[in-house]
């Protein structure tokens, strides 16, 4: 097989998967005659053949894929008007902590924001696919310890977590999330989000309401906005 038709065989697989293919799955096209170096080689060429394109081929966590380009954002919303979910402040420096800091475990969290953080804010993350336990730390009650996933880096378009700028406040590294999670793209239309989520972390009452805790006048100010906006 000649160079072309390998990069033709690429380029129709990775077009056609719904999901990012790494390397070693791509090579079972070749059954395992090509390389992972020659493989890696051709999708770089196939990726200077698209850069006048609308669609560009990226590498993230998981593997290459075929995205829309931030610019064909705009016009491709146009057919998907649904509005995206709006995640409150609390709910994006939790996931921030969790990426920069990782792995760390709720008291942790809660140290850095120095407020109670709502179980509900971090099992939206978990349900979004973005953060999950791995493992647990050798303290009393053995808490869990929290890390991003791949999907998390595949959402916002990223290979690794070196890719994050470099920010030291919680705040600021949220503001980073929500630009590339509203920037990015999964493929599909270059939606990011699923439509129709609400944030679990505006219901803040009953836990926030124990002796002793903290609760963050961010979530209670952002539930009316935030549900009536998602």
């Amino acid at each position: 097989m000649n160079t072309a038709d390998a990069k033709r065989v690429l380029e129709t697989a990775l077009i056609c998967s719904q999901q990012p293919l790494p390397v070693r799955e791509l090579r079972v096209l070749f059954n395992d005659e090509l390389g992972a170096d020659t493989i890696k080689s051709l999708l770089q060429e196939l990726q200077d053949e698209w850069t006048q394109r609308g669609v560009e081929l990226v590498n993230v966590a998981s593997g290459w894929r075929f995205q829309s380009r931030p610019a064909m954002r705009e016009f491709l919303d146009r057919l998907h008007p649904e509005k995206p979910p709006k995640y409150t402040r609390a709910t994006l420096e939790t996931l921030a902590i969790i990426a920069y800091r990782q792995p760390v475990t709720r008291g942790d969290m809660e140290d850095i924001r120095g407020v109670t953080i709502n179980t509900l804010i971090i099992k939206q993350l978990e349900d979004r696919g973005w953060v999950e336990v791995i493992g647990h730390r050798e303290a009393a009650g053995r808490p869990a310890l929290f890390a991003t996933t791949r999907q998390f880096l595949d959402d916002l378009g990223l290979e690794s977590l070196d890719q994050l700028p470099l920010l030291d406040h919680p705040s600021q590294q949220a503001g980073i999330l929500e630009s590339l999670a509203n920037g990015s793209h999964d493929g599909q239309a270059g939606l990011a989000m699923e439509p129709g989520e609400i944030d679990p972390g505006t219901e803040i009452a009953g836990e926030n309401s124990q002796a002793g805790s903290n609760p963050d006048p961010d979530d209670a100010a952002q539930a009316a906005p935030d549900l009536e906006q998602a």
